[in-house]
């Protein structure tokens, strides 16, 4: 075994169908003309994003491992040999940052306990765009994922979160599936006071980019279709 490990690349890449050098440093393209193992979401997503940004890269050479929602925990610290056998390995998310709201993270956890050097790429994080553009406090906010499917316990979850965000000047992320876009912004509209500020960040980096700022009592008179988009919500009390 090579006494010197490999690093871990964290490896970001567009969260859509753009150039990837409109959204990515040219840091990004140098780590993967030298890098040939990947801890990837989805194989052909990272094939195809390799081939994007280096075309030049010879695909029959490259090393893939998944990681998803699929993948069991006892799985995760072999994908990690290479960088013990002194390679250097990227993680690949499906879009975005790799390690924030993406399985990628249970690679990174390992690799601290090996003691393989992380690296982090900079790249487009859609929760650090949105907040950007939000207007609301970006010195504290949370990201809650997912809220609960359940009306009554969507309902309870939503006024929970505009407490906190009142009471703490805390800005309250979250995402939903995005063909359920529509049905979360009439949840928001319907159970959340009128003052409440709500921000809809949509399809962000891309061409059919949509982000808006505005309390509830005025989204009840905007219109706008957020099917299948990729979108970010955020309230402030």
């Amino acid at each position: 075994m090579n006494s010197k490990k490999g690093n871990l690349y964290l490896i970001p890449c567009p969260m859509g169908d753009v150039p990837p050098l409109a959204v990515l440093p040219i840091s990004v393209k140098k780590a993967i003309e030298k890098i040939d193992h990947y801890i990837v979401e989805h194989e052909k997503n990272a094939r195809r994003f390799i081939k994007s940004i280096v075309p030049e890269k010879k695909q029959p050479t490259l090393k893939f491992q998944e990681i998803n929602k699929f993948t069991h925990a006892e799985e995760i610290p072999s994908m990690l040999n290479p960088c013990l056998e002194g390679f250097d390995v990227g993680v690949i998310s499906d879009a975005g940052c790799p390690g924030i709201a993406d399985p990628g993270a249970r690679a990174v956890h390992h690799a601290h306990e090996l003691g393989i050097k992380v690296v982090p790429l900079v790249g487009p994080s859609s929760i650090l765009l949105a907040m950007m553009a939000s207007g609301f406090n970006g010195q504290n906010f949370a990201f809650n994922g997912y809220l609960p499917i359940d009306k009554g316990e969507r309902k309870t979850e939503l006024k929970r979160l505009e407490k906190i965000s009142k009471d703490f000047d805390q800005s309250q992320l979250f995402i939903e599936t995005p063909y359920r876009n529509n049905q979360m912004l009439q949840s928001l509209i319907e159970n959340l006071n009128p003052q409440t500020r709500i921000c809809v960040a949509c399809d962000i980096t891309l061409p059919s980019e949509y982000i808006k700022t505005a309390p509830v009592s005025l989204w009840k008179k905007i219109k706008v279709d957020l099917h299948k988009r990729p979108t970010l919500f955020i309230i402030q009390g």
